[in-house]
């Protein structure tokens, strides 16, 4: 027997019971004995087990039957070598063993330590002062609480990090001592709420930190503790998860940088808008979404039964806003618009945040010069804002504010331009008049002049029924869409037919009974006067100015098709 065989394996023997090997039936472990019955596997672990090299070896015979032969010496060799590795190996997973024992009862002796802390407020601190981020900065060197939800955690021996969220900003925290060596500060998750109080510090020089400045905590609570493990934030919302599970957890993905900001944007957007007609001397109404009539054809309607009669959810609020305008002069709304339109497209909602505006007394011109102002002087609202502004900085770095006056393009001048640079029409053909420029040709237009565009005096087929003929050329009409690069359609709008003998003319051309819009025709009877008005998608503004790649992203909880839910 080699030396280097002996010392693992000492006691090794020739004499003494029979082990049995068989290696198509045999099991190395446990379960085997090394009996006849039950054999090991390979003689090497047979070796090892019994410390015995009366090994006998299985061997299948031409009948079926197997017996069994002692092992042949250069088979014991291999054996010795392989039972010699099989020492080695227990000898160093038993040192393993001995050494995982010793970690386990030193982290024991951690947490028994840790679990030892009791934190308690130092009852001789200033009062805290309960604040939200967004203020952080003003009250620097003053002793506060913070409430809100672990955003960034980073734990380590004797200071833990917390960068915290409360959705009016970030700050990050600094626990240390027996804060951080507090049993309870290893239990935190992302996402967990704690109240952290404290004295708010500007970082030292050659750090960094949301706003320049941290919170030294005297003292925590821990509100709510979010789950760790299979059910951690991280593992229901990744960036990389496929969109539709991303959109099933909308109400944890709403917690994300990106999204939360396109958020704030949405509301500085909005109430900048506000502002905007305020200033112009436009008055915020609120039309009905529940209605029995169409706006923008009836393939598009969502239909239900109300009190047993057959209504839909409206598509615009339009009709309602000018019936307004004799009562309260130029008016606005903020509402949700709804169409059944059966399109995935990147820029499409079955749901939308719709801006209507309607004005009397103009000409399509002044329309024009209106829809211009409301739009450059609502962005230059939102980057001015001291949130907004930056936001839409960090989304969309390259952001350029529309500059005025905006291109003035009409419809036959655009089918020129398009014929000229080769893009075909949706039948792959050159564009002829009374052809709709559908949206691929339409963006690719507006990104390749790169400014924004009032496409307008579109033809009458293609337009809706309330919507005024061109004096000068009745094939067209009043009509303008927005197109912004990158984005495409954002607005569109049109002057309105004032005449009621037009009006009944361009129901009898769409096919739609004019009858359930008596209130609507009665506009054109008791005093009419020239109109017109537009409607802004909001989420396409949004995708604009936010650099989305589709307004879903633009969307509190987008509702398109299959999607309605959470």
């Amino acid at each position: 027997m080699s030396e280097s065989i002996e010392k693992p394996l000492e006691s090794l023997s020739v004499s003494g019971a029979a082990v049995y090997v068989n290696e198509a039936t045999g099991i190395d472990g446990a379960t085997a004995d090394g009996s006849e019955k039950s054999p090991y596997q390979t003689a090497a672990y047979a070796l090892y087990s019994s410390k015995s090299e009366n090994i006998l070896v299985a061997k299948k015979l031409e009948d079926g039957t197997v017996s069994y032969d002692k092992i042949t010496p250069s088979a014991i060799k291999k054996a010795r070598k392989g039972a010699d590795g099989l020492a080695k190996k227990a000898e160093k997973a038993a040192k393993q063993a001995e050494a995982q024992q010793l970690r386990d009862a030193e982290e024991a002796k951690k947490i028994e330590a840790a679990k030892s802390i009791s934190l308690k407020q130092d009852p001789t601190l200033p009062k805290a002062k309960v604040i939200k981020l967004r203020v952080a900065e003003q009250h620097r060197l003053q002793r506060v609480q913070v409430n809100g939800w672990i955003h960034r955690l980073r734990v380590q021996k004797g200071v833990a990090f917390i960068v915290l969220r409360d959705g009016t900003g970030f700050l990050q925290c600094v626990l240390s001592g027996d804060l951080a060596n507090a049993y309870q500060t290893s239990t935190l998750t992302l996402e967990s709420t704690v109240s952290i109080y404290g004295v708010i510090k500007p970082v030292p020089e050659g750090q960094s930190a949301p706003g320049g400045h941290e919170l030294i905590a005297d003292y925590y609570d821990i509100v709510g503790l979010a789950p760790s493990g299979d059910e951690a934030f991280t593992n229901k919302v990744q960036e990389s998860a496929d969109p539709s599970i991303l959109l099933d957890q909308r109400h944890l993905a709403l917690r994300g940088e990106t999204l939360s900001a396109v958020m704030k944007v949405r509301a500085t957007l909005l109430r900048a808008v506000r502002e905007v007609y305020e200033e112009e001397g436009l008055l915020e109404v609120t039309p009905p979404c529940m209605v029995q009539t169409q706006v923008e054809g009836g393939s598009t309607l969502f239909g239900f039964q109300y009190y047993g009669e057959e209504a839909y959810l409206t598509q615009s609020s339009q009709l309602y806003l000018e019936t307004c305008v004799p009562a309260l002069g130029d008016v606005y709304c903020i509402q949700e618009s709804f169409r059944a339109e059966r399109s995935h497209t990147r820029r499409h909602l079955s749901e939308y945040t719709h801006i209507e505006a309607e004005l009397g007394f103009l000409s399509f011109e002044d329309l024009l010069d209106h829809i211009e102002r409301v739009i450059s002087r609502t962005v230059a609202k939102v980057l001015a804002d001291p949130v907004a502004g930056p936001l839409v900085k960090q989304l969309n770095p390259n952001f350029e504010p529309p500059k005025t006056p905006f291109m003035r393009l009409e419809y036959v001048k655009a089918l020129d331009w398009l014929n000229e640079h080769g893009i075909p029409n949706e039948d792959g053909e050159k564009f002829k008049f009374g052809d709709d420029i559908a949206e691929a040709a339409e963006r690719k237009m507006t990104d390749i002049i790169g400014v924004p565009i009032l496409l307008n005096r579109f033809p009458l087929e293609i337009k809706s029924f309330y919507m005024k003929k061109c004096a000068d050329d009745p094939r067209v009409t009043e009509s303008v869409d927005v197109l912004m690069p990158g984005v495409g359609e954002i607005t569109g709008g049109s002057m309105r037919i004032d005449n009621l003998e037009e009006l009944l003319a361009g129901f009898k051309r769409e096919g739609i009974n004019p009858e359930p819009y008596y209130w609507f025709s009665d506009q054109r009877k008791y005093g009419s006067f020239p109109h017109g008005g537009y409607g802004l998608g909001t989420e396409r503004i949004l995708a604009w100015l936010c650099d989305r790649f589709t307004v879903r992203d633009c969307s509190l909880y987008p509702r398109f098709t299959g999607r309605c839910k959470p």
